[in-house]
């Protein structure tokens, strides 16, 4: 797989530009960064959490943690992280693990970390554990133009 179907769809019918970047296989959106010499403050990184009425997903640098209280609060809603079975389900075209952080293309609402909302450029992953797909800081704002924007992180080191 080099990119998911759904999302493929997506940014395509968007009309955005985009390119792949493949790297050998790895388990985490900070691994993957590395893999690919690309910088983590420019690789976005999804978590997927549940609460009462569905889901969201929290997008934030890989270089950086979900503080799922703040979330809560952005949200005003109780969360929970989902499980791999739920990510499964509504990423039913990924692997589990490597979330694309464009909700729209799965109809799953975005809150957005604000220090991605400058990047001249990001990275996120394609579906799979060996590719990240690349595109400017102006179309990735266009591809999360739904999204909530909140300072939702903090650096993890």
């Amino acid at each position: 797989m080099t990119i998911a179907p759904k999302l493929k769809t997506y940014i395509e019918g968007e009309g955005v530009s985009y390119e792949t970047v493949p790297h050998h296989r790895t388990a985490t959106s900070r691994q993957s960064a590395v893999a690919a010499h690309v910088p983590g403050s420019n690789m976005a990184k999804s978590v997927l959490v549940h609460h009462e009425l569905g889901y969201a997903l929290a997008v934030v640098p890989s270089t950086y943690r979900v503080e799922l209280g703040t979330l809560q609060a952005v949200m005003d809603k109780r969360l929970g992280l989902a499980t791999e079975d739920e990510t499964a389900v509504l990423f039913d075209d990924c692997d589990v693990g490597a979330i694309p952080p464009i909700g729209a293309a799965y109809n799953v609402p975005v809150v957005l970390e604000e220090s991605l909302g400058d990047a001249a450029e990001i990275y996120f992953e394609g579906g799979d554990h060996k590719t990240l797909v690349h595109v400017s800081g102006n179309a990735f704002r266009d591809l999360t133009k739904d999204a909530v924007r909140a300072r939702i992180s903090h650096p993890a080191f």
